[in-house]
């Protein structure tokens, strides 16, 4: 997995990819667009456009550690590690009314940038050599640089990685380690996100 990101004339960006590569990114994403669940069902054409406006979602955090991971609560954690001077449970009452308000669409946001990705992997027609260069313009970076980041943020709760120990641990499990796959898996998409940044 050597591919990088690359600047494209004119703006965007561009990389080639295997179709290992391409396999590996889209079972990923699809497994994260199953984690983040379905959307919305679509509102009757005579429903009151603001409804969706104030639609309320969830008040209480997800119990799932990657879930939670990319829906963290808005004012830090209840434990006291939040807002200095704050109760725990001001914080707490806090951040359920602010989840209340935002978790819907930000699932939103986040299940259309996987979408996106699905859906560029999906548009590749490998050559003969099984290769395929994917060029993202418009949109496209930015929704890519959101799913590299969702899918690096899922695989570090999977994998109990905080950002105190990722370096030291990383780079030093043996091969039989059963976690090393996704370690190899949570290192690539890294190195994609940061050179997409860096494309941008």
């Amino acid at each position: 997995m050597g591919g990088t990101f690359e600047s494209l004339k004119g703006g965007g960006a561009a990389i080639t990819l295997d179709e290992i590569e391409i396999s590996i990114l889209r079972t990923l994403a699809v497994q994260l667009l199953e984690l983040i669940g379905p959307g919305e069902p679509e509102p009757a054409e005579d429903a009151d456009p603001l409804a969706a406006l104030f639609a309320e979602g969830p008040s209480e955090p997800p119990s799932d550690p990657a879930l939670a991971r990319l829906f963290p609560d808005a004012y830090g954690a209840p434990d006291g590690a939040g807002d200095k001077g704050v109760a725990p449970e001001e914080l707490a009452a806090r951040s359920a009314e602010f989840r209340r308000f935002t978790e819907n669409d930000l699932r939103a946001r986040k299940r259309e940038d996987v979408l996106a990705v699905v859906r560029s992997l999906d548009g590749l027609a490998p050559s003969g050599d099984g290769a395929a260069v994917l060029e993202l313009s418009g949109e496209l970076p930015l929704r890519w640089l959101g799913a590299l980041n969702d899918l690096r943020l899922t695989i570090a709760a999977r994998l109990d990685i905080t950002e105190d120990d990722e370096s030291a641990m990383l780079f030093r499990l043996p091969d039989e380690d059963p976690r090393k796959p996704m370690v190899m898996a949570y290192l690539w998409l890294g190195a994609l996100q940061e050179t997409l940044i860096e494309t941008l």
